[in-house]
């Protein structure tokens, strides 16, 4: 009965936990300068810079401050990423 109630509590509980703090992990990882971020207080930021563990952000024109990677809650928009470009074909050429 215990381990099936310890079962239950890792599928309702833990295991969510853990694929939320993974997901969270991989979005801070991933900022880059030009997007548009929440911070766990609300306060909302385009990142101007990136750091090993900080990350500044411009909260108003010539405002900038620093937070910890961790405190940023979510992405809101992100930069335009500079993508690899499609060969021209003959096809999209003639069109």
């Amino acid at each position: 009965m215990i381990a099936l109630l310890f079962g239950v509590m890792y599928f309702m509980m833990i295991r969510p936990q853990q694929k939320r703090r993974k997901q969270a992990e991989a979005m801070q990882s991933t900022l880059s300068p030009g997007d548009e971020v929440v911070t766990i207080g609300g306060l909302y930021g385009t990142v101007t810079g990136v750091d090993d563990d900080t990350v500044l952000l411009e909260v108003a024109p010539g405002v900038q401050t620093r937070y910890a990677r961790p405190a940023i809650a979510r992405v809101v928009n992100q930069a335009e990423r500079a993508e690899p470009a499609e060969p021209v074909t003959e096809d999209a050429v003639k069109e």
